[in-house]
């Protein structure tokens, strides 16, 4: 085992790195831009000991730092990770790489500040799916907040003030929820232990208004149905950065928020309302699907896409309590929260792609409106395999790494009820509907413009981009079995634990 704080590395490394950035200034951009690539390297780097060095047959958590910060009140620097969070971590650290060499050019305006808004918000994630005490975690949880209100309100579209108050607004009122329901969990156990928090005994109405509190803070992150409608508006005005961060990491926060804290610390308030959430999960599958079939902003369509995407992931989690509770099918609890954590990663990967690449688009025609565009393929063919690549996956392609966590969570719903599973499995059809139908009027057919006309296809910085996450997303598809085998024991712990009543 390394005998050196490797979590705090890949924590704190992009925060100072992202420091050093912005102190570089923009007198020499190039000078910000390479640190930043150098930065994030770095902690890609650092960050892949996590899963060499990890021991997938524990479930205990590894790498584990603790240190007293407010030793009269109990809380800790705790970081620590397992099955579960450690594949986000490296997501997180990969991702961030990808949107430093994407805004390398694009961005003129203030390139410094961007770069290091990115980094610290790097750091400040990891942070979040690495602490395992609940005054670190909400400390980083509400940082995550900054950087990305700073991102979308300075280079964001016309309507960014309106995007980044309704964000924060979301975000901000359910994590006061959360907040009060740890306080309430120290008052009762004395620490902010979160592992302290998993075997805390409450009653029934104690669970059910933590599970409720902590259902407000993730469900408004994930986002769910009703609460999802800062997302498009956050998505359209963010630069393609902000997007490609929004989509492929923070949206995961909300989802392994479930796997961390509601279902451990309430089983038994999850296992009640668990028909609320699989509601929720289903209403944003099918409708979300058909508000993404209208839209005329290709943007608003891939956002509306990851609510119905992970509206998946949801369902994949909480549709467990019902197959335990049918003794009949004990195997399939497990195989819908590794479904969910698989959609969840592979989410990362595709709609950070299609962000990239609609991304492309833009900083070519300015234009993120589909009537704009038409027979983009006849000017830019590398361009154009690449999105129709990535829209096979976003629409749940066999040999993708959409397909794989899909299918692993309709096969989870169907040992609860067949309608759940014929539900959830509409949205191959409906999200095929949308992608291809995306695909036929931006890429293929006549050339519909003069400006289309003289389109220069992808230069070498964006090739390599794009063929890294087509990479990731053939490798995840066709060979999930090392992202799996590391979360197995940790997801079997996890459905063991939630098993058990604490009434």
């Amino acid at each position: 085992m390394i005998d050196w704080p490797l979590l705090s590395t890949v924590v704190w490394l992009p925060i100072i790195g992202g420091a050093l950035v912005l102190i570089s200034g923009d007198k020499s951009p190039n000078v910000s831009r390479w640190l930043a690539l150098l930065v994030s390297v770095l902690t890609f780097a650092v960050s892949i000991p996590l899963y060499t060095q990890f021991d997938s047959s524990t479930a205990a958590m590894q790498f584990v730092e603790k240190a007293a910060w407010v030793p009269q009140f109990g809380v800790n620097y705790y970081l620590g990770v397992d099955g579960i969070s450690m594949p986000l971590i490296i997501l997180t650290t990969f991702i961030t790489i990808l949107v430093v060499i994407a805004g390398w050019e694009v961005i003129q305006f203030k390139p410094s500040q961007y770069m290091a808004a990115f980094l610290m918000m790097e750091g400040v994630m990891v942070g979040v799916f690495a602490a395992l005490d609940a005054v670190l975690f909400y400390v980083f949880w509400e940082a995550m907040l900054i950087p990305m209100f700073i991102v979308i309100g300075i280079w964001g579209g016309p309507r960014r003030v309106y995007a980044t108050i309704k964000f924060f607004l979301y975000t901000f009122l359910g994590s006061v929820f959360m907040l009060i329901a740890l306080i309430y969990m120290y008052f009762q156990s004395g620490s902010m232990d979160v592992l302290a928090f998993h075997d805390l005994k409450l009653n029934h109405t104690e669970q059910i208004l933590i599970f409720l509190a902590f259902l407000l803070a993730f469900a408004v992150k994930v986002p769910m149905w009703p609460v999802h409608t800062w997302l498009p508006d956050a998505h359209v005005e963010a630069p393609t950065g902000g997007s490609v961060i929004l989509a492929a990491i923070m949206l995961k926060i909300g989802g392994y928020g479930f796997l961390r804290f509601s279902m451990p610390i309430a089983p038994d308030a999850s296992h009640t309302l668990d028909w609320l959430v699989i509601g929720m999960s289903l209403v944003a599958v099918v409708y979300i699907g058909f508000v993404a079939l209208v839209q005329s902003d290709m943007k608003k369509l891939v956002a509306y896409s990851s609510i119905a995407h992970m509206g998946f992931v949801t369902l994949g989690f909480f549709i467990v309590f019902m197959i335990m509770a049918n003794p009949a099918a004990t195997s399939g609890a497990e195989l819908g929260v590794q479904g969910g954590m698989v959609q969840m990663v592979s989410h990362g990967f595709i709609s950070a792609a299609m962000f990239l690449s609609i991304g492309v688009l833009y900083d070519r025609l300015h234009s993120r409106e589909i009537s704009s565009y038409g027979g983009v393929v006849n000017t830019m063919p590398w361009f154009a395999a690449f999105m129709v690549f990535f829209s096979m996956a976003n629409a749940g392609l066999p040999g993708t790494s959409g397909f794989v966590g899909e299918f692993m969570v309709i096969l989870a719903a169907f040992r609860a009820d067949f309608w759940y599973a014929f539900l959830a499995a509409t949205t191959l059809i409906i999200g095929a509907a949308y992608t291809l139908w995306m695909v036929k009027r931006v890429i293929f057919g006549e050339i519909a413009s003069d400006a289309v006309a003289q389109l220069k296809d992808i230069n070498a910085r964006e090739a390599f981009v794009l063929t890294v996450l087509a990479l990731a997303v053939l490798i995840l598809g066709l060979w999930p079995a090392p992202l799996i085998d590391v979360m197995d024991v940790s997801i079997h712990n996890l459905v063991q634990h939630i098993g058990v009543s604490k009434l």
